[in-house]
């Protein structure tokens, strides 16, 4: 029997420009997991987090080993839900800088088990091999679940017209089916305490830690 609850799915990109079309591939993985999701009779929710919005808390973390509120709110959907798609421009034939300082924002086994869906852009294709050199093993050794299909997107995967058709959006197809088989296969994830930075930072690196829980008040 297919467990009814919604499933809460988190998109992260770290494209720099806007729009971009790191957060174009981005919506068209999570449009096509909602219906594949839909398709399998599971409701879900999607929460989609531009990393270029905390880059500056971000660093601010790296700094000073706690994360501001934002990004503390930020962080707390990602590791909550029960999936994430990941998405990262190529650069230098590896993920982002922003993308692995956020990364590194993490606690090591905050995403352990998660199912995760993968995607790169950059101009050419040369760097397609991005995703299973540079950013696979980096979710490997965070202990989530990505699935087999990672999806990247060329430059001139973006040019002319798209009937569902193309390389790309066969790719997208053939990665989402994958995703919420992953996703289905697991128990809705419960809801952590947002108010426990415990639960997704490591105890003692956000403020409301630091302040001994009277941000609360």
């Amino acid at each position: 029997m297919v467990d009814s609850s919604p499933r809460r799915v988190a998109v992260v990109s770290a494209g720099l420009s806007h729009p971009s079309s790191t957060r174009i591939l981005a919506d068209r993985l999570a449009h096509a997991t909602l219906e594949r999701l839909g398709e399998r009779g599971m409701p879900a929710e999607v929460d989609t987090f531009e990393l270029r919005d905390h880059a500056h808390e971000i660093t601010d973390n790296l700094l000073t080993g706690f994360a501001p509120p934002k990004l503390e709110t930020m962080v707390n959907a990602v590791v909550s839900a029960d999936a994430l798609i990941a998405v990262t421009p190529i650069f230098s034939t590896s993920y982002s800088g922003l993308f692995k300082s956020f990364i590194d924002v993490l606690d090591p086994d905050a995403l352990a088990g998660k199912p995760v869906l993968i995607g790169a852009n950059a101009g050419t294709v040369r760097h397609s091999l991005a995703i299973d050199y540079a950013i696979r093993p980096l979710f490997a050794y965070l202990h989530t679940q990505p699935v087999s299909t990672g999806v990247f997107a060329a430059s001139a995967d973006w040019g002319g017209a798209d009937d569902g058709s193309s390389p790309l959006s066969e790719r997208i197809a053939r990665a989402a089916a994958e995703f919420a088989d992953a996703i289905g296969a697991r128990p809705v994830v419960s809801r952590i305490d947002p108010f426990d930075p415990a639960a997704y930072l490591g105890r003692g690196r956000s403020f409301d830690d630091l302040l001994g829980g009277l941000s609360r008040d």
